[in-house]
């Protein structure tokens, strides 16, 4: 797994294990005491825009944006890749998984 969450800093910027993701997501990890559940904020809405999709086998990966509002109304767009296998057994499963905030030029 190779995972870059939105809203991380150095020295834990990159996760490279379930438990690293998790936490991400979820919060309450003491390993990663900055992470407080990204995925269990308040979000409203979620929207996908996705700018380029590419098949290659068993490998797709999408780049584009994800629009979210929280409950205040509030808009968040993240930059994001993702790189999805589909295994032997046919699961599919998110090998890649990159998001950030969009660049703001000053």
């Amino acid at each position: 797994m190779a995972f870059k969450p939105t809203l991380t800093q150095q020295p834990q910027t990159f996760r490279s294990t379930k438990a690293g993701a998790l936490a991400y997501f979820v919060g309450g990890n003491p390993t990663y005491p900055n992470d407080k559940g990204f995925a269990i904020r308040p979000w409203q809405t979620c929207a996908i825009r996705n700018q380029v999709i590419q098949l290659h086998g068993e490998l797709a990966i999408s780049m584009g944006n994800v629009d979210l509002t929280d409950s205040s109304g509030k808009l968040t767009t993240v930059d994001k890749i993702w790189a999805f296998v589909r295994e032997p057994d046919g699961e599919i499963r998110i090998v890649l998984h990159h998001s950030s905030l969009p660049f703001v030029a000053k």
